[in-house]
């Protein structure tokens, strides 16, 4: 149950992809905490993922893991459809799944360049174009997509996490075009630096670096970025669709 004391997304289903760790982890718990039945979606961390499930089910939520590799268009699809025909719909799709390969683009590999293409960017449309299959057919649905505060100011080194991450912002207002009289809203969710396990193998030095340039003085937080996903996955959001939410305590404005 949630804070309020109101469980405002009892009875749907959500599924979360890349959800084993970090702001995934933090999203399937949020959602499970609003009344929803999560898909935990992993591909290599089994681990991780049933930790998170039974953390979540602890606190009396409901869910299953559900393993593909979102960048394996027929496992991914498999994987959505399958899920949503279990469950009698997928009411909330949220692509969270996505890998980091830095590199300065002089040295960068091109295998490194189609990896994090395929993952970031190909499984975001593989995972929402199956899901869109289900929604459309009920005629709601809600799909979130985790882009990065990078899109939009770029950063050295990341010349194709940005480039993904812009991608899927162009990704979400077209399909949130094509989406909308179905009654289904398409959002994308723009964190800046956030306390997860990745900020925290940065070094001190490094860490203190960013936080100059963040106006609010602090990383943000999983949860912070969990509380948007809520919001933009309940009813109440039906009007918001096509956007971008920054949730980096004005690192870019």
């Amino acid at each position: 149950m949630n804070e309020t004391g109101t469980n405002s997304l009892e009875g749907q289903s959500a599924l979360v992809t890349g959800a084993s760790r970090g702001i995934g982890r933090a999203i399937a718990l949020h959602l499970a905490s609003l009344g929803a039945h999560v898909g935990v979606n992993f591909v290599a961390n089994e681990e991780a993922a049933s930790a998170t499930l039974a953390d979540l089910t602890s606190r009396g939520g409901s869910g299953e893991l559900l393993r593909f590799d979102v960048s394996d268009p027929e496992a991914a699809s498999n994987g959505v459809r399958g899920f949503a025909k279990s469950r009698g719909a997928l009411d909330i799709l949220v692509n969270n799944a996505g890998l980091t390969i830095d590199g300065l683009v002089l040295r960068y590999k091109p295998e490194d360049w189609e990896r994090i293409v395929n993952v970031n960017l190909g499984g975001a449309f593989h995972c929402a174009r199956a899901a869109a299959r289900s929604m459309v057919r009920a005629r709601y649905g809600r799909i979130i997509n985790l882009s990065s505060v990078v899109a939009s100011m770029g950063n050295p080194g990341q010349v194709a996490y940005a480039s993904t991450k812009a991608g899927l912002e162009g990704m979400t207002r077209s399909l949130a075009l094509e989406l909308a009289q179905r009654g289904i809203t398409v959002n994308s969710i723009a964190p800046g630096m956030i306390d997860t396990e990745m900020t925290e193998a940065l070094s001190e030095d490094v860490r203190a670096a960013y936080l100059t340039g963040i106006p609010a003085g602090r990383l943000g937080s999983a949860d912070e970025v969990a509380f948007v996903a809520g919001f933009l996955a309940s009813r109440e959001a039906g009007y918001i669709t096509g956007q971008v939410l920054a949730v980096n305590g004005g690192m870019y404005v």
